[in-house]
């Protein structure tokens, strides 16, 4: 009789102190926000033909796509963006989704690409990190953790378009 009362006690102990006993049974996953960030040079023309980046310019105000593809290959998720004064891109992925957690994620799914240069005499698309075709995205443990959702950044390029006209070298 007495474990009777004990395991009624016991049962009725969260309810006395319900902050006590609180626990979720359906925790809800946090969401998780995906940014992708990266740099945009003007080419120096002494490197003019290759994927050298030494005597480069950054930038300002050149735009780049972030393009992600589904698993049938097709494209789920664009949005432009704009490089700020020092020829750095942020851009935050606002609404992307993967139905696919493998096939779908940005490293395998998401590029980026050149679209325009503000510069008359630097807007020449080149391939320089893939910047014609879709850079590949790189994970370098960039992670913020707010409370809400954590923030994953991943980075592209760098990238560049070139002058339209390079002299060219000398060779003695």
């Amino acid at each position: 009789m007495a474990a009777i009362h004990l395991s009624f006690l016991i049962l009725l102990l969260p309810l006395a102190f319900p902050s006590a006993f609180a626990y979720e049974t359906n925790p809800q996953p946090k969401k998780t926000q995906v940014v992708i960030e990266g740099m945009v040079y003007c080419q120096s023309c002494d490197n003019y033909g290759s994927w050298s980046l030494s005597k480069a310019k950054p930038i300002a105000s050149a735009k780049v796509s972030v393009i992600c593809k589904n698993q049938r290959g097709q494209v789920s998720y664009y949005k432009a963006s704009e490089t700020d004064g020092n020829g750095y891109f942020f851009a935050e992925l606002q609404g992307f989704e993967m139905s696919h957690l493998l096939l779908e994620h940005p490293l395998q799914s998401c590029v980026v690409k050149l679209v325009e240069s503000p510069l008359e005499g630097c807007n020449v698309l080149s391939n320089i990190n893939y910047g014609l075709y879709g850079s590949p995205l790189r994970y370098e443990k960039k992670r913020f953790y707010r409370k809400d959702y954590d923030v994953v950044i991943y980075a592209a390029g760098p990238l560049a378009f070139r002058p339209a006209h390079c002299d060219a070298p000398n060779h003695y």
